[in-house]
Order: structure tokens, then sequence, then C-alpha cells
């Protein structure tokens, strides 16, 4: 005898959101592979950059894009299929670079991501700084060839994923991280902190979903404070799992913010504190989402996804 899935609280079965994931998953997968083939390359740039691509990542952020998109229409994968692509692509090639740099023995000198030897382990640091420089570029040549119909909505694309990704995001962040190693601050800088270095790009790939599919100020608005909501969640789930997850699971080594006395939601705030601040996020993330319909779930099943993950 067959038992129907669970439905939760939101409305949904975990069953139908796993399915979308991985949906998404192989959606992206399939365009990288379709925008960046392998080729006669004597350099290894072009292997050290698929290497980054390809090596195990959730893709969180294509898989929050395309969501974002559904929230405005039911349809947007049909009507706007290859130009969401784009979007999940660019967004995934600009968080892989940031990764590959940030791995680097000037940064955070990690041998470990996702399990496997980071880049400047499998190839050397000279390829992966290359590789890292390629896939940032890459990001938006794939959204400068788009063909879209308002030329206004391309601009928003790229204007949105540079100030993300910038001086006024995600490299901002990480200065701001390299700069708190061995230092004492408090809550608020913290938060400022992962704003930029990890949110930032969150707020980006929502905004960018949505904006592909020409979404309403308002409608951009409410997108933005829960992706806020979202993007430091993600940081404080990543801050719990330093502590309680084991390097096999995490991917890369476990306790390695302790290591260098890096500061730390769960430092500030403790485990339990570090856990009620995911919970009190995730609720504002969900009312941001009060005046959308049943085609926001995605984004509503994301968030919950993001404070219960494993690694």
């Amino acid at each position: 005898m067959t038992h129907a899935p669970a439905v939760n609280a939101l409305g949904f079965t975990d069953v139908a959101f796993k399915d979308f994931a991985s949906a998404c998953h192989a959606r992206v997968d399939a365009a990288l592979d379709a925008f960046l083939p392998l080729n006669q390359d004597p350099t290894q740039l072009r292997d050290a950059m698929r290497y980054s691509l390809f090596n195990g990542g959730k893709r969180v952020r294509p898989t929050l894009a395309y969501a974002s998109a559904l929230a405005i229409s039911g349809d947007a994968l049909t009507t706007h299929g290859e130009l969401l692509n784009r979007v999940a692509c660019a967004l995934e090639s600009l968080h892989s670079y940031s990764l590959v740099h940030d791995d680097l023995p000037a940064m955070d000198d990690d041998d470990l991501r996702r399990g496997k030897p980071t880049c400047h382990i499998a190839f050397n640091e000279a390829t992966a700084i290359l590789a890292g420089d390629a896939l940032q570029t890459f990001a938006f040549e794939l959204l400068s060839e788009a063909e879209v119909v308002d030329a206004k909505i391309q601009i928003a694309l790229i204007r949105q994923l540079a100030n993300a990704s910038g001086v006024q995001g995600m490299v901002l962040g990480q200065a701001i991280d390299l700069a708190a190693v061995d230092t004492t601050i408090d809550l608020a800088q913290l938060e400022n902190m992962h704003r930029h270095k990890t949110g930032a790009l969150i707020r980006a790939s929502v905004s960018m979903g949505a904006t592909a599919l020409g979404a309403s100020a308002e409608q951009l608005n409410a997108l933005d404070i829960y992706a806020a909501a979202i993007g430091l969640a993600f940081q404080v789930q990543d801050d719990i799992l330093d502590v309680i997850a084991d390097t096999e699971t995490l991917g890369k080594q476990q306790g390695a913010d302790i290591a260098r006395n890096k500061p730390t939601y769960v430092a500030l705030l403790g485990l339990e504190g570090a856990r009620a601040k995911a919970q009190e996020l995730h609720q504002q993330a969900l009312a941001a989402l009060n005046e959308f319909g049943e085609n926001a779930d995605y984004l509503r099943a994301l968030s919950a996804y993001i404070i219960e993950r494993g690694n």
C-alpha cells in the first residue's frame, strides 16, 4: 500500500520541492555545459573553469532565480526559458569565481571545496586565479549576449549582477571579512559583512529572476526583503554547520572559521542563539511573501531549506 507524500504547513510536499530543486539543478547544468563546452584548450583554463562549475554545487542561486521568476508568472520557464537560463548560469559562474578566489592561499587558503581539491590544488595557483577571472567575465558575457525584447531589462540584469558582485557587494564583503580576522566585532558589524559577502548575490538572484519577467517595483521591493532575510539566514546556518557538522558532510574543513578566529554568529550568539536567529530570519522571509500567491511556494520552501540544510 502506498501513501501520498505528507503536505507541510505551506501546502506543498517536500517531494515536490525536491523535484523542483533537482529540475533546476539539471536545467542550469545542461545550460552551463552548452554555454561552456569542452574544447581543445592546451592552457587548461577551460578545464579549470568547468572543474569549478561542475564540482558538486547545490545551485541555490540559480534555483532562487527560477523560483523568483515563477513567483511573478507561473509559466516563466516556458515563456522566458532562454533568458532565465542565462541569468541562472551567470549567477552560478559569478558565485563559482568567488569560491575559486576565496580558496586561494592569499585568502582563506582552503584545500577542500565540496569534498574535492580546490581549484588551485587540482591545477595550480596561477590557473585558479585566471579561471576565476574568466568565470567572472563569462557571467557578464552570458547576459550581454541574451536576446531580450526590452533592452532596459537586459541593462537592469547586468547592473544588478555588477552591483551585487563588486565594490558595493560581494567583494566588499570579502574585504570586510579579511579585515575582521583576529578582531572583535558586534552583531551589527557581522550582519553588515554578510549582507555584502553572502547576501548581495542571493538578493541579486531573486531580483534578477523577477526582473527578467518584468516585475513591478512593488513586487521587487517585497522580494528584496525576502532575499535580504534568507541571505543572512544562509550565513547563520553556515556558521552553525561549521560547529556541528563533520568535514565529510560539509565538503570542506570543519571548524575552519574557529581555527582562523573569524567572527561568526555562533561566536556572538551561542549555538542556540544562532538557531533562533535563523528561525527569526525565516519568518521574516515568509512574511515578505504575504502578497504573493501559491506561485511563490518554491521561494517559501527555499527559505526553509536554507536553515535546515546539512551542508
